[in-house]
């Protein structure tokens, strides 16, 4: 038996075999051969097997694969093309190369060619020769396409960590929960966790090198204690503790019809985050009062070309007509720092979290950003869809976004295109300038909501996907505190709405302290939605606005969680 102490970053308590997802070792070295029809043979047998993997890609996903087919229709008519299979053939004859050294040089070939072209659209194509001789290659050296597509019986995940299309795939899999090696509670794969309402620990370190596929793991994913091949006592105990922790998610089922508010009525709604429209089902499911996040750039990543307007319009349309008349409010695209988009092949930068991202990219591409705002504005006229521009650091940004907001509406209106005229605009406080002046960018946008993931992290100066130094992540430092006051404060006296979409509204017992700052909104992940409910449930407005006054006069972060409790 052995006791690993990782992060809970995903409540709930799971125990079953360990599915370990080893990153696939593609090192290719230049290995000569003597049979050359043998070699060749084999570069025919792979790219049969490649297009088999496709074709079966597309058929398995119909309809749901969008404009994503038109993405596999590419490469099956690039592993058809002779030119791209006689490269491999002639490598291998003239250099007598193995196959897997042949492919390689094959695709470092194609890539420099179309990267080579004036034309933007050719160059966007070296990406796709990547991904089909990444297919061939794991093909040649006998390497599944992707290995969570192999589990068939209930499992927890070990990885380093998790993409978001690892995640996706997790949901059509019997998987009872994941431990990633590196990560906190803000790292992607627990924000996807939580949605799924996974129990996970993440931050595990070298330790969960450990495991073992087939070891038999006890996962808590709130004290991010795991245990492997547990002697029976220590299963018998974690038993009658996951039996109590079942016990007390029933009992918060009771909130699912209630709205969010204190035991004296003051109303704080209360609503979900979500990457892709099926998140909107789940939140729905918990009694979501509408969908304060919609992390748009989540059908940007793991693909290599960008979605088209009409793709985008299809799953902001979809999110809208499960919230029927609730709003959903959507973030324009939000990459840069840990979020890579391969399709806008930006540069590597030192400070990638201050650097080109976010609305700067947006603004800084008008055809990109155009692209978005015109599937946004589509999509309203299905629901109660609001435009959310993140990282504003300045009145000027927000005007600009304004004034393109207003640019798609004509082009649309042009055309015939039915949208919202009226469709909210706000804007994300994450950036401590941004709360510094909240009172000049309120009156001029339709509400607020804090990110508190990046606002602690640029308040605190704290990287918050570091592990060495998370201790500093601080929620409860008074100086985060007082921004979070001056924006809700600023978004009062212009009547508009302060929410908090960030991973600190959806903590435990944060809900009533955020109150007390006067947040009006908070967005979470489903999983902790009726927890929140509760939490404000079992508070008057009057205490949440004394717990919060006795942390805003906090002299530091370890006093306030002291106070906290």
């Amino acid at each position: 038996m052995l006791t690993i102490q990782a992060l809970g970053v995903s409540e709930g308590l799971v125990k079953a075999k360990a599915f370990v997802l080893a990153e696939p070792d593609l090192t290719v070295t230049k290995q000569s051969v003597t049979d050359i029809a043998a070699e060749q043979a084999r570069v025919d047998d792979a790219i049969s097997t490649a297009k088999a993997q496709i074709e079966a890609i597309m058929e398995e996903a119909g309809d749901a694969l969008g404009d994503d087919a038109e993405i596999f229709e590419a490469h099956l008519m690039m592993i058809e093309d002779e030119d791209f299979i006689e490269g491999m053939k002639n490598i291998i004859e003239d250099e007598k190369v193995c196959a897997e050294y042949a492919c390689k040089v094959n695709c470092e070939n194609f890539q420099a060619m179309f990267k080579a072209m004036d034309s933007e659209y050719m160059q966007a194509r070296a990406a796709d020769v990547g991904d089909i001789s990444m297919r061939v290659l794991k093909v040649l050296k006998g390497i599944s396409d992707n290995m969570i597509d192999t589990i068939t019986e209930p499992c927890i995940i070990v990885a380093n960590d998790l993409t978001p299309s690892d995640t996706a795939k997790v949901g059509t899999k019997p998987v009872m929960g994941f431990i990633t090696e590196i990560g906190g509670r803000t790292s992607h794969s627990a924000i996807m966790a939580r949605s799924m309402g996974l129990p996970a620990a993440a931050g595990a370190g070298e330790q969960a090198r450990i495991i073992k596929n087939g070891d038999y793991v006890l996962l808590d994913g709130c004290s991010g204690e795991i245990v492997l091949n547990p002697e029976k006592e220590v299963e018998d105990e974690f038993d009658r503790k996951k039996a109590k922790f079942d016990e007390q998610r029933r009992m918060l089922e009771t909130y699912r019809t209630q709205e969010g508010a204190t035991s004296d009525g003051h109303r704080v709604i209360i609503e979900g985050n979500i990457g892709t429209p099926a998140d909107a089902e789940r939140v729905d499911a918990v009694g979501g009062e509408g969908v304060g996040l919609f992390r748009s750039e989540f059908l940007f990543m793991d693909r290599s070309d960008l979605p088209g307007e009409d793709e985008q319009f299809e799953a902001y349309k979809k999110a809208a007509e499960i919230m029927t008349d609730r709003p959903v409010i959507i973030r324009t695209l939000d990459i840069g720092g840990d979020k890579e988009v391969p399709a806008l092949e930006l540069e590597k930068e030192q400070n990638p979290f201050l650097g080109y991202r976010a609305i700067r990219i947006c603004l800084d591409r008008e055809e990109l950003f155009t692209t978005q705002l015109r599937a946004l504005l589509r999509a309203s006229a299905f629901g109660d869809v609001r435009i959310m521009f993140p990282m504003i650091s300045s009145l000027e940004e927000v005007l600009s976004a304004k004034k393109m907001v207003q640019n798609a509406k004509e082009q649309l209106k042009a055309e015939g295109i039915a949208y919202n005229d009226n469709i909210k605009i706000g804007i994300m406080i994450e950036i401590p300038v941004a709360a510094v002046c909240a009172d000049i960018l309120a009156k001029e946008v339709d509400f607020f909501s804090i990110g508190t993931n990046d606002l602690i992290q640029y308040s605190c100066a704290v990287d918050r996907i570091n592990d060495k130094i998370s201790s500093l992540y601080r929620p409860l430092h008074p100086g985060v505190l007082r921004l979070i006051k001056m924006a809700a404060d600023a978004a009062k006296a212009e009547g508009i709405e302060c929410g908090v979409c960030g991973e600190m509204a959806g903590s435990r017992g944060m809900a009533s302290v955020l109150c007390g700052l006067g947040v009006t909104n908070l967005s979470m992940s489903a999983s902790s939605i009726l927890a929140a409910k509760s939490d404000l449930a079992h508070h008057t407005y009057e205490e949440c606005v004394k717990l919060a006054e006795s942390l805003l006069g906090g002299s530091s972060a370890t006093q306030n969680e002291t106070t906290f409790g």
